[in-house]
């Protein structure tokens, strides 16, 4: 029995596995629906695909219960409205999936307090901070948690996740060395375009949720209007040169990759198109209303039925469950615990 539960994890599906989430921190913006979500409604036709509201990532920080609540419905829905289909994919809420903590507990007596401490986004957001939550430091092996706990062979994240990943397979590797093989080694799957979405009015950071930054972000349900009016106001550069240079002219930039990410154009070619910034982002406020038209409009159907928004997340978890469920009790057989009713 024990060597059968150190096996190697076996693929008993027919394709490649994937997982990724999404913190409710916020309303969904374009940065989200180029750089993941968009993909994600591709991968589902092609992998065995599982997409997560990471609702528990989600109290590193103060937050109120209420709109806790709201947030992560409110990004189940754009997660639909993207274009997943739960009789495709897996879709699902991280805390109605117990497995979620439980592996958690195994993986940070794996992981060391050296490597969580050297994580940038936790240097960075406990930077200043007198006191700083435990939760804050060892989400990142959540995360691990959430990845391994679907065998999953690829992971699609921004390139500000790379390091976190980076992490998980390292847990990995640990854990199957010091107990035996017990998880599969994922990797991380980057887009080239897209992936990093910054803010139009500062553009040395990435577009966020969580970040207060009105101007500076396209949210998916902004109206045309808006996209329009933020679009025009975003930074570019004191030079006048047309250019691709995220270094020197990070604005620029920024909506070059934005108009290539929403039109599949190559950035060479809207270089030596445009011949300066006003019809540049003329054509961004065009090529973004349009891609984020559909979505839109799938958005103000589902948020009109609730219930059957519960149900399918309700589906999404059993199913995701059903998956995890194996994987714990591998690494908990592998670790040493004793299992329920055995003396």
């Amino acid at each position: 029995m024990d060597a059968q539960w150190r096996a190697p994890p076996s693929y008993h599906w027919p394709m490649t596995r994937v997982f990724s989430g999404i913190q409710p921190s916020g309303a969904l913006h374009v940065g989200n629906y180029l750089g993941a979500l968009r993909q994600w409604a591709v991968d589902q036709h092609d992998a065995d695909c599982f997409y997560c509201v990471v609702d528990l990532h989600g109290l590193t920080t103060d937050h109120e219960p209420a709109e806790l609540r709201r947030r992560t419905l409110e990004t189940a829905i754009g997660l639909l409205a993207s274009g997943l289909d739960p009789d495709v994919c897996t879709i699902f809420v991280q805390s109605h999936v117990h497995e979620h903590s439980e592996l958690a507990w195994l993986l940070e007596c794996t992981a060391t307090i050296g490597e969580l401490r050297r994580m940038t986004q936790f240097k960075d957001k406990s930077a200043g901070l007198e006191s700083v939550r435990a939760g804050l430091m060892t989400y990142p092996v959540l995360m691990a948690a959430d990845i391994v706990l679907y065998d999953t062979d690829r992971v699609p994240v921004g390139d500000d996740q790379r390091q976190h990943i980076e992490l998980t397979r390292d847990l990995a590797v640990r854990f199957n060395s010091r107990y035996g093989a017990t998880f599969v080694v994922p990797e991380p799957s980057i887009p080239t375009v897209g992936a990093r979405v910054m803010d139009l009015q500062h553009p040395e950071r990435k577009m966020s949720k969580s970040v207060d930054s009105p101007l500076g972000t396209v949210n998916v349900l902004d109206s045309p209007d808006e996209i329009a009016q933020k679009v025009r106001k975003a930074v570019t550069d004191t030079s006048a040169k047309m250019a691709y240079d995220p270094d020197a002219q990070p604005g620029l930039a920024n909506l070059i990759e934005l108009l290539a990410a929403s039109t599949s154009r190559t950035i060479d070619d809207i270089v030596a198109t445009y011949p300066n910034y006003g019809s540049l982002k003329a054509d961004v406020v065009e090529a973004l209303t349009e891609v984020l038209r559909p979505v839109k409009a799938r958005h103000e159907e589902l948020r009109g039925d609730p219930s059957a928004i519960a149900q399918l997340l309700e589906k999404g978890a059993a199913k995701a469950s059903s998956v995890a469920s194996v994987t714990l009790r591998r690494a908990q057989q592998a670790i040493g615990l004793l299992p329920p009713g055995v003396i």
